[in-house]
């Protein structure tokens, strides 16, 4: 991956920007697409499946109340940076509530989806990763 974000960057002219700068709705909504973008390669790469199966699954795990249920857990485990992104994320002022989740779920979701947006943007794939499998972990054991 880190080679293709590489290329990525050639290609377009893009410098690394100084991510402290960056509002913690816009690491959100970069969080959110790579979040979503992970998901959906586990569950592809877990086998063929009908497309409307794989969305039902991804669904669930990208919503607002699964995202605040993993976060419980990751709060913990989060770096002193992360935590700082997770908090600013958290109580940022958002425009715009979630289906189906109450206002705490859905701003502990948007803090956890500006820790993916950092966590991207700084090329830490592998603790990106760990995290998503720790969470996912806990969605397992409350089935």
């Amino acid at each position: 991956m880190e080679e293709s974000i590489k290329y990525l960057k050639e290609q377009f002219h893009l410098s690394d920007p100084d991510i402290r700068s960056y509002s913690p709705l816009t690491l959100a909504y970069i969080g959110d697409g790579i979040y979503e973008l992970y998901i959906r390669t586990i569950l592809i790469k877990q086998g063929n499946c009908q497309a409307n199966k794989l969305h039902k699954k991804a669904s669930r795990l990208v919503k607002a109340p699964s995202q605040a249920a993993m976060v419980e857990v990751l709060e913990p485990l989060f770096t002193p940076e992360e935590e700082a992104v997770y908090k600013r994320g958290r109580n940022a002022k958002s425009y715009t509530t979630a289906k189906n989740a109450t206002t705490g779920e859905y701003r502990k979701a948007t803090g956890f989806e500006a820790v993916m947006g950092y966590l991207y943007l700084t090329e830490q794939y592998c603790r990106m990763i760990d995290l998503i499998r720790i969470g996912l972990g806990v969605l397992d054991d409350g089935k």
